[in-house]
C-alpha cells in the first residue's frame, strides 16, 4: 500500500524554489496512478520513471499515465521503457508492432545496419506517440557460447565490431525520432551462463581479452548520453563486488572505456545484489553510479532506496542535464515508407 512520504523534501522548498530532482528512476504499480502514488512521487521527486507491461493497456491509457507521471513532479521528466523488440518488448500487439529477436533479425536481413536503424526509428516513433522518450537500448553485450538465454537472442552478434556497428544504428534511429538511448549492460553481459535477475554472475576472463571484445562496443559508443551497469563480478578488476557496486569497475568504465555520460544502475531489486535496499543504493552511489534504478514500484523497497538517494548535484547533475539536452523533437518520418524499405531489406 502506498503512503505519503513524511521524511522526504517536498517538490518545493519553503521559499518556493523548485528542488533538484533526486538521483533515481522509479516504477509504478499498475496502469493508473492512485492518489497515494501521486502524493508519493510528488514528495519523492525522482529524476525519471520507468514503465513495464503491468503499466500498459492501450495507447490512450499509456499516454494518460505518462502525462500523470510528469504532472506529479511538475516537469518534463524522462520516462523509460525496455523496448528492444523480441524477448524484451513491453509494447505488444495488437496496438504496437511485434519484432523478431535481435540476433535472428540481424542475421536475416540485407544491409543489417540500415535495417536496425529503421527498426528502431519505428520503435521510437511508437514510444514518442505514448509519451515515452528513453529506451533501454542498444544492448552492446557480445554473444558467446556461454551467454545465458536471457541475453543471447537479444544480442546483435558474436563479433565486437558488428555489435558496435549495429548499436550505433540503433542509437541513431532512436535519436532521430526523439528517444534517448541507454547502452547496456556496461561493461558487458555476454560471458556468463547465469541470469543476474536471480544469481550473481562472475566473469574470470583476463582484462586484456575483456578490453579486446566485451568492452570494445561500449568504447565505440562511449559518446552516447546514458549507460546501464551490469550486476556482474569481473574478477580481473574486482574479485569481490559486481560492477554496479565496484569503484574499480566504474573507474574502468570511465577511464578505459571512456564513458562520461550518465551512468545508472540496472534494477536494484534484482537478486544478484544482496543486502538491504538502502545498502544497495548507498554502495552504488559510493562506487560512482550517477543514478539509481528501482523498477517494481513496491513502496517499502522504494522507501529504503530513497532514504539513501540525494538530490542530483555535481557531475551527476551535469551528466543528467547533458543527456536531456539530446532529447530533441522527432524528425518527420513516413512510417509506411520506412516499413516498406524494411520489408525490402528483410526479403532481399
Amino acid at each position: 500500500m502506498f503512503r505519503p512520504i513524511g521524511t522526504w523534501h517536498a517538490l518545493h522548498s519553503g521559499n518556493g524554489a523548485i528542488m533538484a530532482a533526486r538521483a533515481c528512476i522509479l516504477g509504478c504499480s499498475g496502469p493508473y496512478l492512485t492518489a497515494a502514488e501521486k502524493a508519493y512521487f510528488r514528495a519523492a521527486n525522482p529524476w525519471g520513471f520507468i514503465v513495464f507491461a503491468r503499466n500498459i493497456e492501450t495507447p490512450d491509457q499509456l499516454r494518460a499515465l505518462t502525462g500523470e507521471l510528469r504532472e506529479t513532479v511538475g516537469r518534463d521528466a524522462p520516462i523509460l521503457i525496455d523496448q528492444e523488440g523480441g524477448r524484451v518488448q513491453r509494447l505488444r500487439a495488437p496496438h504496437w508492432q511485434e519484432w523478431t529477436p535481435a540476433l535472428e533479425f540481424v542475421a536475416s536481413v540485407k544491409g543489417s545496419a540500415r535495417a536496425m536503424e529503421l527498426r528502431f526509428q519505428l520503435i521510437a516513433q511508437e514510444l514518442r506517440d505514448v509519451g515515452i522518450d528513453v529506451n533501454c537500448a542498444p544492448m552492446l553485450d557480445v554473444a558467446t557460447d556461454a551467454s545465458h538465454e536471457i541475453i543471447l537472442n537479444r544480442c546483435y552478434g558474436r563479433d565486437a565490431d558488428q555489435v558496435a556497428k549495429m548499436g550505433r544504428a540503433v542509437a541513431d534511429g532512436m535519436l532521430a525520432q526523439g528517444v534517448l538511448p541507454i547502452i547496456k549492460h556496461i561493461p558487458g553481459h555476454g560471458r556468463t551462463p547465469l541470469d543476474s535477475h536471480y544469481d550473481l554472475p562472475r566473469v574470470d576472463t583476463p582484462l586484456a581479452e575483456l578490453r579486446r571484445s566485451d568492452f570494445a562496443p561500449f568504447a565505440a559508443l562511449a559518446d552516447l548520453p546514458m549507460a546501464m551497469t551490469a550486476h556482474i563480478i569481473y574478477s580481473a578488476i574486482d574479485a569481490d563486488k559486481c560492477a554496479t557496486l565496484s569503484a574499480p569497475v566504474i573507474q574502468t568504465i570511465r577511464d578505459d572505456i571512456g564513458f562520461d555520460g550518465l551512468l545508472m544502475t540496472d534494477d536494484l531489486s534484482m537478486k544478484a545484489l544482496g543486502g538491504s535496499f538502502g545498502s544497495r543504493a548507498e554502495q552504488s552511489l559510493a562506487a560512482g553510479c550517477d543514478m539509481l534504478l528501482h523498477c517494481n514500484g513496491l513502496p517499502l523497497e522504494m522507501d529504503a532506496v530513497l532514504a539513501a538517494t540525494p538530490e542530483l548535484n555535481g557531475k551527476a547533475l551535469a551528466r543528467a542535464d547533458r543527456a536531456l539536452a539530446q532529447r530533441l523533437p522527432p524528425a518527420p518520418m513516413d512510417r509506411a515508407a520506412a516499413l516498406a524499405e524494411l520489408e525490402s531489406l528483410t526479403h532481399a
